[in-house]
């Protein structure tokens, strides 16, 4: 079975990056009947952001594929946590990483280490000006090869703070084949002796995440692919320990228009600021699942199913990803003109609810739905993102305020604009209520300008005004149909009383 793991650090908020790596791990997971989970890793613990955890869980869920284990919400909407192979919070598995540390120490696979910041930055500054690779000098530093083992415990002993650090083997060629990019293969002599334990007693990813990964019995490790230098690291942690290691696959950097990696330090690319926004969850979803893959058809809009059955890590690409603004607003657009218009009214609320066109009563009762859908119909083509949409009807909710210039067409004039309203006005009046709708108003409009010889815009851009108050608006027709006969007089008379 393919078990697939998301493990974000909470050190701010869930990214698209990280919404790529997840989603490719669920559709690797369900398109074999696997298992996808969630695991936090905290250790880093001067980086906390408070609430950060609940933006992960809650991002997962608003694109819907939150996890089948691991952190979750419970029904109360609480954090909590589901599995066999908990917990599944870093900070609260210090136990487990302190075994086997223990075990490392005992190899002698690992090593205490002493050294003051002052003298690791002497070390580094040396191998500067050497221009030598940065790594960790065990021979020359103070650590327990240097010192032995029974001064190293000494120093333990009486509160000297230490680290511990993994050795790595000399001169030595580590391989791994990687779903991504194929063969790889690095000589130990160019890994450094990395950190497994800090001094404030946690450990590092490096030591956790095989730990983890193992004992959660993760098949698939997929990340970025930043972190390969790091997985020599990881095989070696692997043998040392006596265990399979799992396949790797490495993906290729989301990077903006200027060429530069997406960083969850910009705000602006959180799963949230999306949501905020407007962007549908399928929308981004759909856009996501193709930076760096490529289903190898013309296909590009597909539901999350559609997506579990096409996706093909052999088709992940290595080449950076351009996160293209444009091409994400296209796809919003398509799933905004396709979705069922009930639905989309319920996903417009919320921003129509926060800029104060409609009250939380008027969005549960059912006595203006019919009026809501209508406002949301009048717009759905126009709109990119949900947030627009309020700026767009907000005529709808209130009179229109305009100057009576902007009533005249082009050459006309103001009482040519006049007598055009009275006479539509007229014969809008014979309309029944029964047949006021979009089709029988454009049927009887269009038949008694061609009769009286008027020309379109001399008549249907005085009327368009009237109603909506916008140079650019939707039709003169679709805005009645929604506003309905009653108020579609009161905008009229109001219009002819500013040209009086």
């Amino acid at each position: 079975m393919i078990i697939t793991r998301i493990p974000p650090s909470p050190t701010g908020m869930f990214h698209i990056g990280s919404l790529r790596t997840a989603l490719y791990d669920y559709l690797l997971a369900k398109k074999e009947g696997g298992i996808f989970f969630l695991r936090i890793e905290d250790t880093d613990r001067n980086r906390l952001v408070e609430g950060a955890i609940e933006n992960i869980v809650a991002s997962l869920d608003w694109v819907d594929i939150s996890s089948d284990e691991g952190v979750v919400f419970d029904e109360q909407g609480n954090l909590s946590e589901k599995g066999d192979h908990g917990p599944y919070t870093q900070s609260e598995r210090l136990d487990i990483y302190e075994k086997y540390t223990k075990e490392l120490l005992d190899k002698e696979l690992a090593y205490y280490a002493f050294d003051t910041p002052e003298a690791l930055e002497e070390m580094r500054n040396r191998q500067r000006l050497n221009k030598q690779a940065p790594r960790y000098e065990r021979d020359t530093m103070t650590n327990s090869f240097t010192l032995g083992m029974e001064e190293a415990k000494k120093r333990i002993a009486a509160g000297e703070p230490y680290v511990v650090r993994m050795v790595i083997p000399k001169n030595e060629d580590i391989s791994f084949t990687d779903l991504v990019r194929g063969e790889i293969t690095v000589n130990s002599n160019e890994v450094d002796e990395q950190i497994l334990r800090k001094s404030d007693g946690f450990p590092t990813y490096h030591l956790a995440v095989v730990v983890d990964d193992y004992l959660m019995k993760t098949t698939h490790v997929l990340r970025g692919e930043e972190w390969i230098s790091s997985t020599p690291k990881h095989i070696l942690l692997y043998r040392y320990f006596g265990w399979d290691k799992p396949i790797f696959a490495h993906l290729p950097v989301i990077v903006n228009k200027e060429g530069k990696k997406l960083s969850k330090r910009h705000g602006d690319v959180s799963v949230f600021s999306f949501r905020d926004t407007g962007y549908l969850p399928e929308a981004l979803v759909n856009f996501v699942a193709l930076l760096g893959w490529n289903p190898g058809t013309d296909q590009e809009i597909f539901t999350l199913e559609g997506l579990v059955e096409a996706f093909d890590m052999s088709k992940v690409q290595r080449k950076p990803a351009f996160f293209d603004r444009d091409k994400l607003a296209w796809f919003n657009q398509q799933y905004i003109r396709k979705m069922d218009i009930s639905e989309l009214t319920n996903r417009c609320l919320p921003f129509l609810i926060d800029s104060g066109l409609v009250s939380n009563d008027d969005a549960e009762g059912n006595d203006k739905r019919v009026f809501l859908e209508g406002v949301v119909a009048l717009q759905r083509e126009r709109i990119t993102v949900l947030s627009e949409l309020p700026e767009a009807v907000s005529f709808m909710f209130t009179l229109p305020q305009y100057e009576k210039d902007l009533l005249m067409w082009k050459k006309s004039t103001l009482e040519d604009a006049r007598e055009k309203l009275i006479v539509l006005k007229g014969l809008l009046e014979g309309i029944q209520e029964s047949d006021w709708n979009v089709e029988h108003i454009n049927e009887k409009v269009f038949s008694f300008i061609k009769e009286k010889e008027f020309g379109t815009g001399d008549a249907l851009w005085p009327l368009r005004i009237a109603l909506s108050g916008q140079k650019n608006s939707p039709g003169p027709f679709d805005i009645m149909g929604v506003l309905g006969k009653e108020e579609s007089f009161k905008r009229i008379d109001v219009a002819i009383e500013k040209l009086s």
